[in-house]
């Protein structure tokens, strides 16, 4: 007879909170079937509600690892962005979540973690171990990560500076980046509003981007958060 060793997974002893809070996250079938539920039933939300239609899916690269970035209006950002995904995506698509807002409180965390598949992304204390991890997604193939790179939501509807950590993700690597700019979401739930108002919503996808010609250091970082402003301010247009 064959012989094996049982091993339990490495979050065995720890509580469901505290499962749903570490990163990476070990595989949960309860999780992923709740997370497949919510997701069919937002994007019938946001087809009827806010009468929600993509532009240019055919660009997303959906045979190797790539990031989304795009402008950050509101709450529905991330929504859209994992809708533009094949639904079978999601359980390996990781909205990267700020750690001081979206992982502080149980109703947060676990709407965060099991419908968004958030990753908590520590941009105070520790934002080069959250840079570690994100590219560790992006090098493991059929993985999505989406970023916002303003870094937090408009007050004014203006599309704001990109900070450069997606720069330092992605310069001098072949790295796929796909600019998109969701047009109505500020209309739709501004910075402060308690719900989501009946606004049409419009995702715009560009083409992907690589800034493999671009040298791993400050300047290359912030010039990969330039060109990638530039990309979403023309879809804006």
């Amino acid at each position: 007879m064959e012989h094996w060793d049982y091993e339990p997974t490495a979050d065995f002893d720890k509580t469901p909170l505290q499962k749903l809070s570490t990163f990476p996250r070990h595989p949960d079938m309860l999780v992923y079937a709740v997370r497949l539920a919510f997701h069919v039933v937002i994007r019938v939300w946001l087809r009827i509600y806010h009468r929600f239609r993509i532009i240019g899916g055919e660009h997303l690269p959906l045979d190797r690892p790539f990031a989304l970035v795009a402008n950050h209006t509101s709450h529905l950002d991330a929504v859209t962005l994992l809708s533009a995904l094949p639904l079978m995506r999601i359980q390996t698509a990781y909205p990267a979540a700020a750690k001081d807002y979206f992982f502080t409180s149980m109703p947060t965390i676990a709407f965060s973690a099991v419908v968004m598949n958030a990753m908590p992304f520590d941009r105070k204390e520790n934002p080069r171990e959250s840079l570690a991890l994100c590219r560790e997604l992006l090098e493991t193939p059929g993985h999505v990560l989406i970023i916002f790179p303003e870094g937090t939501r408009t007050t004014t509807g203006e599309l704001g500076p990109f900070k450069p950590g997606i720069g330092f993700l992605t310069a001098a690597t072949n790295i796929a980046v796909v600019p998109c700019f969701l047009e109505g979401g500020y209309r739709a739930w501004p910075k402060g509003a308690f719900i989501p108002r009946p606004r049409k919503l419009t995702l715009k996808i560009g083409e992907a981007m690589t800034f493999a010609d671009l040298a791993a250091d400050k300047d290359g970082a912030k010039l990969v958060a330039s060109r990638l402003r530039e990309a979403v301010e023309l879809l804006s247009r």
